[in-house]
């Protein structure tokens, strides 16, 4: 099994959904991570059950994810 920090390096530059404690849900493109899960994305989403809003780029601490998923190809790469 991959480390959480090894999942992160390999979804740079890739758009990723990302569930939270308190049942939001993020989608952006991840610019990086570092040791405790805390995360750079751009082009940010943020989507709960009442709205959907645009952020543009956000730190997100680690403590808060709950799940990470990788959404998309990565960006500039071929279809």
């Amino acid at each position: 099994m991959s480390s959480p920090g090894a999942l992160v390096d390999r979804l740079v530059q890739q758009r990723v959904e990302l569930r939270l404690k308190d049942n939001r849900v993020i989608v952006g493109r991840l610019l990086g991570g570092d040791e405790h899960m805390n995360l750079v994305l751009e082009d940010v989403e943020e989507r709960s059950a009442e709205m959907t809003r645009r952020l543009g780029r956000i730190v997100l601490r680690g403590s808060n994810v709950i799940s990470l998923y990788a959404a998309g190809a990565p960006t500039g790469s071929a279809p």
